[in-house]
């Protein structure tokens, strides 16, 4: 496990596979060695060791998460109908990210901004820094 693997954004939990309006973004952060998720409203969703935390990528794009015996589906982007970030989850974001260097990496596709706005890159970074950090993710 590597806890100095630190990843954050804002990320949509589907909590209804039919209802846009029910796919909230979240502030995820992987920090130390713990994976956190926080709604629009500053709510703790889930905190877990990112040893304790496992996942699988769907062909569609989803991370399905499971912390504490619950599952999460996380997409990179909600619906036209879902709820935008609040201004508490965009102003923590850029607190996360003052004082670390944010990750690099190729970035998303062609055909996933166009169709997709980064969507699948957002979901496959996420796996990626989980494995990194001792999640069992595949």
């Amino acid at each position: 496990m590597t806890s100095d693997v630190a990843l954050a954004g804002v990320v949509h939990w589907r909590r209804s596979l039919w209802n846009g309006r029910r796919c909230v973004p979240v502030l995820m952060t992987l920090d130390q060695g713990w994976l956190r998720a926080r709604d629009r409203h500053g709510a703790e969703v889930f905190a877990a060791p990112a040893g304790q935390v496992e996942g699988r990528l769907t062909r569609l794009g989803t991370l399905l998460l499971t912390v504490g015996g619950r599952r999460y589906p996380i997409v990179g982007r909600g619906s036209d109908i879902s709820p935008s970030p609040s201004a508490e989850q965009r102003r923590a974001l850029d607190e996360f990210w003052a004082h670390r260097t944010p990750p690099t990496a190729d970035g998303p596709g062609f055909l996933d901004v166009v169709f997709n706005e980064g969507a699948a890159f957002r979901t496959r970074s996420w796996r990626d820094a989980l494995a990194r950090a001792g999640a069992a993710v595949r």
